[in-house]
């Protein structure tokens, strides 16, 4: 018989089942109280029951897990400070869509030279995410392969579907599984008909093929995600103004879906230069302080130091703490954006904080 099987497939290697990950690194109890917390808080202010906006902030990606724990420390003392008005999240992400061919992240290709060592990659991931969230960071990321979360989805708070997947039937079967709040972004083209799509389609109880935690091929079936909303990153123009965001807000009083918006800074919003994503931040947090609470949060690509590099697969050649994909601001500059916003909301608003540090802040405000 004439061979019709594996026609092109060079090699199949056998990966470590997520519960032989998971005995290399365990989950602590720190890191377990930091997830459950963190999502706690986003789905607070999702429903609206929390008046604090939720920053998604970090690096386009991660490539260098010591520059990401350098950015980690840093983040997590400034989250402390504006805690009373914004639940601050780090954009901890290890998987890259790529339109062609590139470097698709830590996770697929660790070592940045094409050997692809994905069990290496899961690994670190996996520890990285772990001593973030000992610090008490919660962590947010984008989910691209189905296959991943059943690695790393139990220290992860919040996760994004990208422009590219979200028409995809298998993140949005995925996303209906996942036990974490999702935020579906609108199309490259910046039409939101799809990510509406998107929402309603996770929300709803699922069935599709994937893995448990032995590694075995089963059929999982969901009972969706109450907590996917709308992500916008523009398109053919920016969708940030005021206009913009009510025409997303007609979208969902349309279709009964809760009127919670978050904007992306960066991508089409900001044009993909870093220097516009201040603009598009300080215009969000002047619609939220004039009223609009339909405004929940937003996203910022931020590493150590501003703009972007390219890599030519020597990791030894690369500069400290300056992103390999998108470009993005400085950490000088993030720290400015979150404490002027933290200075407009709390002068905007009226806060009540309860005394206990045991819980988090439960907010009212009074206009």
């Amino acid at each position: 018989m004439k061979p019709t099987n594996d026609l092109h497939v060079q090699e199949l290697i056998p990966l470590i089942s997520p519960n032989d990950l998971k005995y290399i690194t365990p989950t602590t109890e720190q890191s377990n109280q930091t997830v459950f917390a963190g999502r706690e808080a986003i789905q607070n202010i999702l429903s609206r029951k929390d008046p604090r906006m939720l920053m998604i902030v970090g690096p386009c990606s991660i490539h260098d897990e010591a520059a990401a724990l350098e950015y980690a420390q840093k983040l997590n003392e400034i989250r402390k400070k504006v805690e009373e008005t914004q639940v601050v999240i780090m954009r901890v992400y290890f998987e890259k869509p790529r339109t062609t061919v590139g470097w698709k992240g830590l996770i697929n290709d660790p070592c940045m030279d094409g050997t692809c060592d994905m069990v290496g990659g899961l690994q670190r991931a996996r520890e990285l995410l772990l001593k973030i969230t000992e610090m008490g960071l919660p962590t947010a990321t984008e989910l691209l392969d189905p296959i991943t979360p059943q690695y790393i989805a139990d220290l992860v708070c919040w996760t994004a579907i990208g422009a590219r997947t979200t028409e995809s039937q298998t993140h949005r079967e995925m996303a209906s599984g996942l036990s974490m709040p999702v935020g579906f972004k609108n199309c490259t083209d910046g039409a939101l008909g799809t990510a509406i799509n998107a929402m309603l389609a996770a929300r709803a109880p699922q069935s599709f093929l994937g893995i448990d935690q032995n590694g075995r091929t089963c059929i999982v079936k969901t009972v969706g995600n109450p907590w996917a909303h709308i992500v916008l990153r523009g398109g053919k123009r920016p969708n940030y103004d005021s206009v913009s965001i009510e025409e997303a807000l007609n979208h969902l009083r349309d279709k009964k879906l809760p009127e919670a918006i978050m904007v992306d800074c960066s991508h089409a919003n900001s044009k993909k230069k870093y220097q516009r994503q201040a603009v598009v931040w300080k215009d969000v947090i002047d619609q939220r302080v004039d009223g609009n609470g339909a405004l929940i949060g937003m996203m910022l690509e931020s590493n150590l130091f501003e703009g972007a590099q390219s890599c030519n697969g020597d990791p030894s050649c690369l500069k400290y703490g300056v992103s390999i994909t998108d470009e993005c601001i400085s950490w000088e500059t993030t720290e400015k954006l979150l404490l002027s916003a933290h200075e407009k909301l709390r002068h905007h608003f009226m806060w009540s904080v309860p005394a206990s540090k045991d819980t988090a802040p439960a907010m009212a405000w009074s206009e």
